[in-house]
């Protein structure tokens, strides 16, 4: 079953507009603040040989113009994320977390 669709729905909430993209293809003029996501990895474990679980995680990047902005913290507070590293780039603010959901 896929969950992506609710994270997008949590991320829109948070950021509170609809600036939420999904692995956006380069020709896609975005909106600031937004959030830009992707796949990063897959935590699998395995019991009597077969898969038991498999969670997904994603890498969240919160890009604003403001360096105060409150999304960060948002994000920041959501379970089982984790900080990663923090960018400028084109005057834009770039805080990027690993998500797993």
């Amino acid at each position: 079953m896929d969950k992506r669709p609710d994270l997008q729905v949590i991320l829109e909430a948070l950021l509170g507009n609809t600036n939420v993209y999904f692995q956006p293809p380069n020709n896609v003029q975005m909106l600031y603040p937004s959030i830009v996501y992707q796949r990063d990895m897959y935590d699998v474990r395995h019991a009597n040989d077969k898969v038991y679980r498999r969670q997904t995680r994603y890498q969240v990047t919160v890009i604003d113009r403001d360096p105060d902005s409150p999304v960060p913290d948002r994000i920041a507070d959501l379970p089982l994320c984790s900080f990663d590293r923090f960018f400028i780039a084109d005057n834009l603010n770039h805080s990027v977390f690993n998500l797993f959901f």
